[in-house]
């Protein structure tokens, strides 16, 4: 079967969206005198054809509560067609108070679709980084413009540096998405190169100072800075291995919703979203479809908030590998009857050229144990194996949206590729991409070797190296090219494809190109 390629020069040639791609994100920092205010950067997301969501925080002493005290600050904002600011399109101000940590969150509507934008803050006397961010693409018959986005996920803080981040700043990219562990509440792992400050965050302080280390890297903000992103959760922005109202630290409930309600409100205040997703206690609503023209949807969904407590295991711990007849009982779910039901209907929906799905881990089935005993990972799909079968069942069964599904997962620290079957050999009705590890620790060699010898689907698999995912996308093929960093304890690594996919429009499966 010929698969579609979608070489650079056709890629831009197309009209591939993203401007300026030798601009100076990396630089920021140094250039701009006036950021004391704005030391944790500027970002934008959840993109749409006429506006974006706009964010900064105002913090003068960000890992000891910011230092703004209590009193409200108005921030004003502009957005221009230009970098140089020459032709304002929008602008206003907004007020940054104690109840949010000084955070803003400016929806600008009003704005053409499909073009980029350049935007600042100034508070206090102080100009923040100019940041760039752009409109989605018009709903249109003739919004097929080329597409191109990066995925990524897990980068605990203290094994590795951003290099990955420096390197994708410097892509030509429409957007990102970033599928969870943003932050790590704890501590693991060998080699560190930095450090966490404090322990375990448990409330609203703690949580804020750990984003405020996080965004604290440079290379993160230049990738912040540089294009609109779309961003969900995992587990590690609350506790390793939560499920719902309960976690393997917390025995009591009510204590963990407490913690969580504190974890959702910081990452809320550090994350370029809408108001939408402010959360209410311990309860916010996150997932959406997310349209770009007639090119793509993007079904950003949560794989925590809502999921059946771990089966098969004594207490609530998600270790070690088991199998039991309720993993796979009917009423459990992943994502919950709510965001299953909203799933369903979206699948059902009229659909873009391309679907991509995003969730927070391997959805393929997984069977890790060595020899030939069955063994698998509660915390993952395979702890929630019907609601897996009605996902795949629902997209073989709307085979335009199916036929052209991309899942994009993270979580799992490893590279993975794969063919999502129903039945252990029928066709594939979707096909799975596992973007690694922005510096999290992943599996060993041996491991990933076990993996790919009992699970066949499982198509490529490397769980030494770490880094990110680019997708490439036309109204005929897709790309998909895996960068690695060559070592994530060099802040100054270089960065490189690793490997490369193809997927033919309306033929899901893995197609392995050469690097």
């Amino acid at each position: 079967m010929k698969v579609a390629q979608l070489s650079r020069r056709r890629l831009l040639r197309g009209g591939l969206a993203a401007a300026s791609l030798a601009h100076p994100f990396l630089r920021l920092n140094a250039q701009q005198a006036s950021r004391e205010l704005f030391t944790l950067g500027v970002a934008s997301g959840v993109p749409r054809a006429d506006g974006f969501v706009l964010w900064t925080r105002l913090a003068p002493d960000p890992l000891q509560g910011g230092g703004m005290g209590d009193a409200p600050v108005e921030v004003r904002w502009e957005v221009a067609v230009d970098e140089g600011f020459g032709r304002v399109v929008a602008k206003g101000s907004a007020t940054a108070a104690a109840e949010l940590a000084h955070s803003v969150h400016v929806e600008v509507q009003g704005l053409p679709p499909g073009r980029p934008y350049w935007y600042r803050f100034t508070a206090a006397g102080a100009r923040s980084p100019i940041g760039r961010t752009r409109t989605a693409p018009a709903d249109t018959d003739d919004a097929l413009q080329p597409l191109r986005f990066a995925f990524a996920s897990c980068q605990q803080y203290e094994q590795g540096f951003y290099a990955a981040y420096r390197d994708m700043a410097a892509q030509p990219l429409d957007f990102v998405v970033h599928l969870g562990d943003y932050i790590y509440e704890s501590s693991w792992g060998s080699r560190h190169v930095r450090r966490h400050e404090g322990g375990i965050p448990t409330q609203l302080a703690g949580f804020r100072d750990r984003y405020a280390l996080y965004k604290t890297d440079p290379h993160l903000q230049a990738a912040h800075a540089a294009f609109p992103w779309l961003v969900t959760w995992d587990d590690h922005e609350v506790a390793n291995d939560y499920a719902n109202d309960v976690s393997p630290r917390t025995v009591d409930s009510a204590q963990f919703l407490a913690i969580r309600a504190a974890a959702y409100q910081a990452w809320y205040e550090h994350m370029p979203v809408p108001a939408s997703m402010r959360p209410r206690g311990p309860d916010a609503t996150i997932y959406g479809r997310h349209r770009f023209g007639r090119m793509l949807d993007v079904l950003l969904t949560d794989g925590r908030q809502y999921r059946s407590h771990h089966a098969c295991l004594a207490g609530r711990s998600a270790s070690p590998l088991a199998d039991c007849p309720d993993r796979l009982a009917p009423e459990r779910s992943f994502f919950g009857a709510a965001q299953e039901a909203w799933l369903a209907r979206e699948l059902a929906a009229p659909p873009a050229r391309w679907t991509v799905l995003a969730q927070p881990t391997l959805l393929a089935k997984a069977d890790r144990k060595r020899g030939p005993e069955h063994g698998y990972w509660m915390d993952g799909w395979d702890g929630y194996a019907a609601a897996r079968a009605r996902l795949l069942d629902g997209l073989a069964a709307h085979k335009a949206r199916g036929g052209n599904a991309l899942v994009a997962s993270g979580d799992v620290h490893a590279f993975w590729a794969a063919d999502l079957r129903r039945e252990a050999q029928g066709p594939a009705v979707a096909t799975e991409f596992v973007g690694g590890a922005i510096t999290s620790e992943g599996p060993s060699a041996a491991n990933v070797a076990n993996m790919l010898a009992k699970n066949e689907h499982l198509r490529y698999g490397r769980g030494d190296k770490r880094g990110y995912a680019l997708v490439t996308l036309d109204a005929h093929g897709c790309e998909v090219e895996f960068r690695a960093v060559d070592d994530e304890k060099n802040a100054d690594s270089a960065v490189a494809p690793m490997a490369r996919f193809s997927v033919a429009r309306g033929a899901p499966g893995v197609h392995l190109e050469t690097t």
